[in-house]
């Protein structure tokens, strides 16, 4: 794939708590983050916005979008958020980064085996949470998505 043909990505952020949702936000602005930044509550919600439902029904699916998941989020969590939107054609090839506090071994194991590219703990410590997000930000500024081409996605 060459410059030509791809986009940059609408950053989807998938996080329950609203300061770190702020501060990844902040963050990843102000590491030189320009592209497009949309905020989803919990894991059901995230659901409900790719696969064109609920409050966010008819919404044509943007094949241009990276996913930020939080692991623990009320009503679904992310792990199954994962599971669900890999498991379907329409949503297998969004790229998928898992924001979390647990570093739990198996926890990573399993996000990857389900399909995530990335797995980022969230540092407990304040300047090491922002220390992280930039470096995610300086990240995910070399992030490109096909215009098109992809299973499910818009021609």
């Amino acid at each position: 794939m060459n410059a030509a043909d791809a986009n940059p990505v609408t950053i989807v952020l998938a996080e329950d708590d609203d300061g770190h949702a702020t501060l990844i936000q902040r963050n990843l602005e102000r590491a030189g983050l320009a592209n497009g930044f949309l905020r989803l509550r919990d894991g059901q919600e995230a659901l409900d916005f790719f696969r064109g439902e609920g409050a966010h029904a008819g919404r044509v699916l943007d094949p241009s979008l990276l996913l930020l998941l939080d692991i623990k989020m009320p009503r679904v969590d992310g792990v199954e958020v994962l599971r669900v939107l890999k498991a379907d054609p329409r949503t297998a090839l969004i790229p998928v980064i898992m924001l979390t506090t647990t570093d739990d071994p198996r926890e990573v194991q399993r996000c990857y085996q389900l399909g995530c590219g990335v797995y980022v703990t969230k540092p407990v410590d304040y300047q090491a949470f922002i220390d992280a997000v930039k470096r995610l930000g300086l990240f995910l500024q070399v992030v490109r998505a096909p215009q098109s081409g992809r299973p499910g996605g818009a021609a």
